[in-house]
């Protein structure tokens, strides 16, 4: 039998969707509003993982220093008990440094195109965790690194 959850899928995926509309934005207090104080964030393909809404701000924060004209456009999203998976498209161009694990990638100007799947635990309205998978080898590959 399904998970019983108080709050409706659809309901669910707009709480989610909330998050990464935040981050369009660059409204970051709607991105630390969209987020449980103990939000865990995994962002599989660079290996980062920070654990709390500030520290995530400030990751997102990196992420639109680098790109400032990011923003992710929704192809898909389901709601299955309390988790919310998501397909976007990120695109941006690449305005600032930009940090990978082992360096620095100075800016561009060239234009991202990145497939992605956010998998997001939810709580209610707000986002608990979040996996976020994405193709780095072809990220920096269009930046040219």
């Amino acid at each position: 039998m399904p998970a019983h959850t108080a709050v409706s899928p659809q309901s669910l995926i707009e709480a989610a969707r909330a998050a990464v509309i935040a981050y369009n934005e660059k409204n970051w207090d709607k991105v630390r509003a969209s987020v449980t104080p103990d939000f865990d964030y995994d962002e599989v393909p660079t290996r980062r993982r920070v654990h709390g809404a500030e520290p995530f701000v400030q990751l997102c924060q990196g992420w639109a220093q680098a790109f400032p004209d990011s923003k992710a456009t929704f192809h898909g999203a389901i709601a299955s008990g309390e988790t919310v998976v998501q397909e976007v498209t990120w695109k941006g161009t690449h305005q600032g440094a930009l940090q990978t694990p082992k360096r620095s990638v100075p800016a561009t100007g060239k234009r991202i195109e990145v497939r992605a799947c956010l998998v997001m635990e939810m709580a209610g309205d707000k986002v608990k965790s979040e996996r976020h998978y994405f193709d780095l080898a072809t990220l920096l590959e269009q930046v040219g690194a």
